[in-house]
């Protein structure tokens, strides 16, 4: 027997009329009566007492109604499913971000447009370490990853630019430099600096004042990296977004006279994406985002 006796079958039931069950599902009365009799055939039971104008069932016929309407139902919950899972409207994501993602607020904001309109994926959400997030992407670790460009990117795996912002100088609060009315680069040459995992700031900075940097700890996360200065340790170079976000006892943020470094989030993502609810929230982020067209692997 196929899915489609057991739908037979219920209409039969439920209308109590072969023709009346025919019309509703748009074959002939005699195919239907044919379809049922080939059941009663293989189960080796009557299911239904036929009488000229109405038919009732049988105990054997009481006996299947139950479980065939709950295997139709479980059938028909199955093939939705299977078509929304088609078409990326349930599913599992695996999401990576760096810290700056949520100081931002693009993370937040993304995610939480997504979950209204596909309240049915879920995605879990963790911070990586950056340097790990493009090779999660590329092994499968991760569906998609937040992380700050630029940045070489592995094979097959794209980014988007996403929003753009500037750098501010993280300092002890008893550093010299706070004494300036203004600090430029060229001051900085003799301080010792405290590197996030996006160093680009910090080289863009020592080029635009003609000086090599002094290189210290390397820590990982940007709160690391301000606790570190927070200790007197050095200063760092770190994405504006970290102003009124990150607030460390002793830690003084400036800006730098005449820096004009940047920087950028980029959702990274696998080229050739197969999962649909993976593919939705990229197509949703670039269609929600005046982003950038899609970088190829540096």
């Amino acid at each position: 027997m196929e899915i489609r006796h057991f739908r037979y079958f219920l209409a039969v039931a439920r209308q109590r009329n072969f023709t009346r069950a025919a019309e509703q599902l748009g074959i002939a009365p005699p195919t239907l009566s044919r379809q049922i009799q080939d059941m009663e055939t293989e189960l080796g039971a009557r299911l239904f007492v036929r009488q000229q104008r109405e038919v009732s069932l049988t105990e054997a016929g009481a006996a299947l109604l139950i479980e065939a309407q709950a295997t139709v139902r479980q059938f028909e919950f199955a093939q939705r499913n299977a078509q929304r899972a088609g078409r990326g409207e349930i599913g599992h994501i695996e999401l990576g971000y760096v810290a700056s993602a949520v100081y931002s607020g693009l993370l937040q904001k993304q995610m939480q447009a997504f979950s209204q309109a596909f309240p049915d994926v879920s995605v879990n959400v963790r911070e990586c370490a950056m340097a790990t997030l493009p090779g999660a992407v590329a092994e499968g670790r991760c569906d998609i990853g937040y992380i700050r460009s630029p940045m070489t990117l592995p094979e097959g795996v794209e980014a988007v630019r996403l929003d753009s912002e500037g750098f501010v100088l993280a300092l002890p609060q008893g550093s010299w430099l706070l004494g300036l009315k203004a600090i430029a680069c060229e001051h900085l040459q003799n301080e010792t600096f405290i590197l996030p995992e996006q160093i680009s700031g910090t080289l863009h900075v020592a080029a635009q004042g003609g000086f090599a940097p002094r290189l210290g700890p390397q820590p990982g996360g940007l709160v690391a990296v301000v606790a570190l200065v927070s200790l007197g340790q050095g200063v760092a170079v770190v994405p504006a977004s970290m102003v009124g976000h990150v607030s460390l006892p002793g830690v003084v943020y400036r800006n730098i006279q005449g820096n004009d470094a940047s920087s950028w989030l980029s959702l990274i993502h696998r080229r050739f994406e197969k999962a649909p609810a993976v593919a939705r929230y990229i197509q949703q982020v670039k269609h929600s985002t005046a982003a950038a067209p899609s970088l190829p692997a540096g």
